[in-house]
């Protein structure tokens, strides 16, 4: 019995040192990681019950990104129609990604621009934190030059603009005047642009600030699709992009420690399942997307302080 206990405790001991070894040789591979925190500005720009998808694609992101660590704190979502209030909503409070999924819209949520308030000129001041006095902490990007940065656009699009509530545009002109803004101001450490439009390419065709990677769901000459016809709600009820890209993370993406990398997420919806091209733009981007972690931007970086000294938690009571 004593030398079957030594045999199984060194037979665990082998596992143990062989998994510390193969994950020693993962976190060699992928590049060290230079932010110390992770924002996230989500926005859908479109009115009106029909772009019920797009309010849809914004919330599977925004839970996405939460179960990975992401707080409300660190997370701006911008919503321009509110589908669980909207009259033609069969289940009010509700919104769904899928027909028989679950609720996005739960008491867990936070959404800070919503309606009118999701304008071009409150998305610009959002990226650049140049708002107004009044404006709530709650509501400001409080990035650095430490942080880690994913944008993530969704709406109607065409060559080189991006609709905002049907009655602005964002042009890929003032996307790229905005980045720029960003890089002098330190607003960032690195950056993911993510344009899920009809057209998107086009939409960082003026990016050209450092370390910004950018994609799209379709490229300039193509449309982009919806994928789920939800026949209880009426409407379609997610983007294609938006669902093959959010099932390879929660397939793929655990948790902070994955080894999923930024290539695997850029080649995770081919054209065969997203009926788009996706585009990839890394010109300015230094890194090598197969060394990078998804995590890096759908993840949260935590800074953890040590103390060695003990503490005398009864001298002051």
């Amino acid at each position: 019995m004593r030398l079957l206990t030594t045999l199984l405790y060194l037979f665990c001991s082998s596992v143990a040192v062989l998994q510390t070894g193969l994950q020693l040789k993962i976190d060699e591979f992928f590049e060290a990681p230079g932010h110390t925190n992770n924002w996230a500005v989500l926005v859908c720009t479109s009115r009106f019950w029909f772009n019920y998808r797009h309010v849809s694609n914004v919330l599977s992101l925004y839970h996405s990104i939460k179960r990975l660590g992401i707080p409300d704190s660190n997370i701006i979502v911008m919503l321009a129609e509110d589908v669980p209030c909207n009259p033609r909503n069969p289940k009010p409070g509700t919104c769904f990604n899928a027909p028989g999924g679950l609720n996005l819209y739960d008491w867990n949520i936070e959404v800070d621009y919503r309606g009118n308030e999701v304008t071009v000129e409150n998305f610009i001041r959002v990226l650049t934190g140049r708002h107004v006095e009044s404006e709530p902490r709650s509501r400001r990007m409080l990035s650095d030059h430490q942080s880690n940065v994913l944008v993530y656009l969704t709406g109607h699009g065409g060559d080189s603009f991006l609709k905002f509530q049907d009655a602005q545009e964002l042009t890929n002109f003032d996307l790229g005047q905005t980045v720029q803004a960003m890089f002098e101001d330190n607003r960032y450490h690195e950056m993911f642009v993510i344009a899920d439009t009809c057209r998107s390419e086009s939409m960082y065709e003026y990016i050209t600030a450092p370390r910004v990677l950018s994609t799209s769901s379709s490229l300039t000459h193509e449309e982009s699709y919806s994928y789920d016809l939800d026949y209880d709600v009426g409407v379609f009820v997610i983007d294609r992009y938006t669902h093959f890209t959010l099932d390879f993370m929660n397939s793929q993406v655990q948790g902070l420690n994955s080894s999923a990398s930024m290539q695997q997420y850029l080649d995770s919806c081919p054209k065969s399942q997203c009926l788009s091209t996706v585009g990839v733009k890394q010109d300015y981007y230094d890194k090598d997307p197969t060394r990078v972690r998804v995590t890096d931007f759908f993840g949260s970086a935590r800074i953890l302080s040590f103390f060695n000294e003990e503490i005398d938690l009864e001298s002051d009571w």
